[in-house]
């Protein structure tokens, strides 16, 4: 069982106190740190803009700020840095009359992943869309296409659903966990895991 967040050493996470543990899978333009085996840590940094600075249409959001972080060597066995040097992802929120929260996110992103032992670095483009739904009990379902990361899973998890740890997802990828403490109730990859971030930083 996991709960909220991973112990980051810096970054989004680190500067709001979360509790150790966890998984997370973040989302750029929101400034979002997800839990997949814990999922919901922080949503925060939603910018508001008009629909013709979004380029979008009406409700699309432009990409808010997102500081890069540190994970602690428990999950690659070297602390890793994770960043966004290229945020071009949208979002759009859509509220319902019971309360549920859906965010669907689109555009193109790409990431960095550093081995702070080492030095060596590798960019991957993640340009996947997703949607994530808040539901009114607080519980969290999500369904991502295309190329998808960072997907970040407690050591626990990882070998629970046969992931890696630290991964960038090519496919359908579905989750679902409960209102806190946040356990996961289900997870599927009905695709690949395109990148294993520690086994390529190794």
């Amino acid at each position: 069982m996991a709960t909220v967040c991973p112990a980051l050493e810096d970054g989004p996470q680190a500067q709001r106190g979360g509790p150790a543990g966890g998984v997370i899978a973040v989302r750029r333009q929101l400034g979002v740190i997800v839990a997949l085996g814990a999922l919901l840590c922080v949503l925060g940094g939603v910018v508001t803009a008009s629909p013709a600075l979004a380029g979008r249409g009406p409700k699309w959001q432009p990409p808010g700020p997102f500081p890069p972080f540190t994970l602690p060597a428990s999950f690659c066995g070297f602390k890793l840095r994770v960043a966004v040097p290229v945020n071009k992802e949208f979002t759009k929120v859509l509220k319902t009359a019971d309360g549920s929260m859906t965010f669907l996110f689109t555009g193109a992103v790409t990431a960095s992943y550093t081995n702070l032992q080492t030095g060596k670095t590798i960019t991957v483009p993640e340009n996947g869309p997703g949607k994530a739904t808040i539901h009114s009990d607080g519980s969290i379902t999500e369904v991502h296409t295309g190329r998808n990361g960072p997907f970040i899973l407690a050591p626990a998890d990882a070998k629970r659903f046969g992931l890696p740890t630290v991964s960038v997802t090519a496919g359908k990828l579905a989750f679902s966990v409960t209102a806190p403490p946040r356990v996961i109730t289900s997870l599927s990859l009905h695709g690949h895991v395109l990148v294993n971030v520690c086994a390529a930083l190794s």
